[in-house]
């Protein structure tokens, strides 16, 4: 697992559905995830918005989610590479969303 491809929140970039489509430039793909994630989180998400180049991996090219991640923005705030780096690790905001995604506190333990 490379360590530029873990979220500064401990998520697998390299397992998301948003990168993958933008690393294989796979439209079919990218409508897949736009039809998924417009079903689960009752938004309409276009596929064509469906282009991600990682959190950490330096790209411009990000998901509309991962551009406005509060816990992203508090990262580059703090200069911290990720949250686990962070002298408020954890905070209220890193553990609620750890405790829907217990893989991503995981993740970061192993940077």
């Amino acid at each position: 697992m490379e360590n530029k491809m873990i979220a500064v929140c401990g998520l697998n970039c390299a397992e998301c559905g948003a990168f993958t489509a933008t690393r294989d430039n796979d439209d079919a793909m990218r409508a897949k995830v736009a039809a998924e994630w417009s079903k689960s989180f009752n938004v309409d998400i276009p596929a064509e918005s469906i282009n991600c180049g990682g959190c950490r991996s330096g790209s411009t090219v990000l998901f509309v989610h991962c551009n406005e991640c509060d816990m992203r923005t508090c990262a580059a705030e703090k200069q911290a590479p990720h949250c686990g780096a962070c002298g408020d690790y954890p905070c209220e905001t890193i553990s609620a969303m750890h405790r829907e995604c217990p893989s991503a506190a995981e993740n970061l333990k192993a940077l």
